[in-house]
């Protein structure tokens, strides 16, 4: 904080000076005194602390940085390091928020299900009792990438398994890549950040995966939607950071139909509004004109691969 251009006590003093008690005895003629009042030498008197701010920021590096006003951003599209050189103190800045994103997985050929979305964790903005604290060394980011896709071959491979997503980490923060489709790609959906929707197997529908595994608070995903089938069908859809995968809509309806991917949650910690950890719709055989959409933040039906994963880091600079 800065402190007040009228009348202060000594209790303010101490506040912006970090002096715990508040009510601590203060030594006019103590260095941080006189650095706060940028009186190197003879007397000083609580008018020269008056509009005075002992605001420290953290000063980092890493990433690709954008500044915001007083706020600086740190982008991570790949692993790295986020190198935190000054650390910064309560009157400036020294913690951080963040938004980490895992990479999503892989959704099935066919009426396999959708990949889910990479796992989404965020402070932004911070709450009342502030960010996550940070102190002066180098954290190692990592990027999680998204899984690589199954091909288009409507038919298989059915002992295929689609590929998890991965998981994307900064400081203690891991969020968990999202669950592809398996053990084969006619399967249950597979667990993770959130959970890959059910692919068609014979004539029963077939779950999702669970999100959110394991588990945090806030939830970091969402479940898979169910399939349903055959003949034709469609696979469910994959869970969103937002909402969980659509189940599919059986082929005795005017309307079947694959299940919708879940949507995303939007985040502005960048600057912009941006949605992310959408699922991926499921797909449908043999119509892909009724492939699910992909939530706000994922892709359409089918076996598409899964979004990559993203680190962004945000922090006051200045006052």
């Amino acid at each position: 904080m800065t402190l007040p251009t009228g009348q202060i006590s000594l209790s303010q003093v101490n506040t912006e000076l970090d002096i715990s008690p508040s009510s601590t005895t203060i030594n006019m003629g103590a260095t941080a005194v006189r650095t706060l009042a940028d009186a190197p030498s003879g007397a000083i008197a609580m008018s020269d602390l008056q509009g005075k701010s002992n605001a420290q920021f953290i000063q980092a590096t890493g990433g690709t940085i954008a500044t915001q006003g007083n706020f600086k951003v740190h982008t991570f599209n790949s692993s790295g390091t986020f190198t935190v050189q000054g650390v910064g103190n309560d009157a400036g800045s020294n913690t951080v928020e963040y938004l980490v994103l895992a990479g999503g997985g892989s959704g099935g050929p066919g009426y396999g299900g959708g990949g889910g979305a990479g796992g989404y964790r965020t402070n932004f903005p911070s709450p009342s009792s502030g960010g996550l604290p940070v102190s002066a060394q180098g954290y190692p980011v990592t990027v999680g990438a998204g899984a690589s896709g199954l091909g288009n071959n409507p038919f298989g491979p059915y002992s295929a398994q689609g590929p998890d997503g991965s998981n994307s980490v900064f400081s203690s923060i891991t969020s968990t890549g999202g669950g592809g489709v398996g053990p084969s790609s006619v399967g249950p959906g597979r667990t993770g950040g959130s959970g890959g929707g059910g692919g068609v197997s014979g004539n029963n529908p077939t779950g999702g995966g669970s999100g959110n595994n394991p588990p945090v608070s806030p939830p970091q995903g969402n479940n898979g939607g169910t399939s349903h089938g055959p003949p034709g069908g469609g696979g469910g859809g994959g869970g969103g950071a937002n909402q969980a995968g659509g189940n599919a809509i059986p082929i005795p309806s005017p309307n079947p139909q694959a299940g919708d991917g879940g949507n995303g949650s939007p985040n502005s910690i960048t600057g912009s509004d941006v949605t992310y950890g959408g699922g991926g719709g499921g797909g449908f055989f043999p119509n892909d004109s009724k492939a699910g959409s992909g939530g706000s933040g994922g892709t359409k039906g089918g076996s598409a691969a899964g979004g990559s994963g993203k680190v962004v880091i945000r922090y006051q600079f200045q006052s």
